[in-house]
């Protein structure tokens, strides 16, 4: 299937100084990196000209799920410790969430915290493996409390100053977002959706590309780092998609038609690689996903990949390896490196045709 499937075959070095900490100014103003598959060929571009890299008869397919606030700071109504949470999925009992708490261990069952002048209580209510059972207590909409006191939960490879992160968390509400986020329930964007803009959208469709969205929610499974040495011992976390009838339509007319399906992103891939098109019904599919992507996989459905540059050894990672190759990722990542691409959530994109 592949000549390796060790983990340490897929380290790179990366210089911290070409992370991304901020956004840019402009959304499409990041640079592009092509890579023709058959080729082995790699083009720098700029992402404002997307609009004339992807062909006339495809079906670009985008993740429209919203990242909530939910990254919470207060502190313990018994004895005033701070405290702080990342909420990240509602269960299915009401007005429970699963949630991470740093320190969880020190935490006691029953423990009552407070958060954004007492706007929101939360009392931990039980643990399920590393996590937090917490029942959140509030008046009226738990969307508008978030907006208010959440902050946006940002990867931990973005690291900033007391005084950049009070400048800047009000502009990662609107950054960290892509432009058609409608559906509340991430906590990460899908960050390959960042860089389009009205305009760039608008040029699209004026080309003939066709454009359809679902929603899968990125929750923990998608950056959950890899801890086996062998890659396929890695078990995906599930995180629940949704494709609307509209979309479900919109790619059995493409496979029909024959136009190439693109993928915006490695979170779209997952889905549409999780479903398989001959048995998509035109009324749509939802469900969960915690399928895993590796060198070694087929993929039947997504013609073309756009994504930005991830960590190495991670899961986004090796779903890029399986699209293109590792030998030609492995390349293209190094020039990147060497051209000073910007890297992960708020980084440059790539595409692979």
């Amino acid at each position: 299937m592949t000549d390796s499937l060790k983990l340490k075959d897929f380290d790179f070095q990366l210089p911290e100084s070409l992370i991304a900490q901020k956004p840019l100014n402009i959304r499409d103003q990041s640079k592009l990196m092509v890579i023709d598959r058959k080729s082995g060929s790699i083009k720098h571009e700029m992402f404002s000209r997307i609009p004339h890299l992807i062909p006339t008869q495809s079906l670009m397919v985008f993740n429209n799920t919203k990242v909530i606030p939910s990254k919470l700071n207060g502190h313990q109504i018994k004895n005033g410790r701070p405290v702080e949470i990342l909420l990240m999925r509602e269960t299915a009992d009401e007005a429970q969430w699963e949630s991470l708490i740093k320190g969880l261990k020190k935490v006691r069952l029953g423990t009552e915290m407070v958060f954004g002048n007492g706007e929101l209580k939360a009392i931990l209510t039980g643990r399920h493996e590393n996590k937090a059972i917490l029942k959140l207590i509030y008046d009226g909409n738990l969307d508008n409390v978030l907006n208010r006191i959440g902050k946006m939960p940002l990867p931990p490879y973005i690291r900033r100053k007391a005084n950049e992160d009070n400048g800047l968390s009000g502009q990662d509400k609107e950054k960290y977002q892509t432009i058609f986020a409608s559906h509340p329930g991430a906590i990460a964007a899908p960050t390959a959706g960042l860089h389009f803009t009205p305009r760039i959208i608008e040029s699209l469709n004026k080309k003939g590309v066709d454009t359809a969205f679902l929603t899968l929610h990125v929750g923990i499974g998608t950056f959950q780092p890899i801890r086996t040495e062998t890659i396929i011992e890695h078990k995906m976390q599930p995180e629940q998609f949704y494709i609307p009838e509209e979309t479900s339509k919109a790619l059995i007319n493409a496979r029909k038609d024959l136009k190439k399906i693109v993928g915006v992103g490695s979170t779209v891939t997952r889905v549409l690689e999780s479903v398989e098109l001959n048995r998509l019904k035109p009324s749509g599919s939802s469900g969960w996903t915690d399928r895993f992507i590796y060198p070694g996989s087929k993929f039947k459905v997504v013609d073309h990949l756009l994504t930005n540059f991830h960590l190495p050894k991670s899961t986004l990672y090796l779903l890029v390896c399986a699209f293109a190759g590792k030998k030609l990722i492995m390349k293209a990542y190094k020039e990147a490196i060497l051209k000073k691409y910007r890297f992960f959530s708020y980084g440059d994109a790539m595409l692979i045709i």
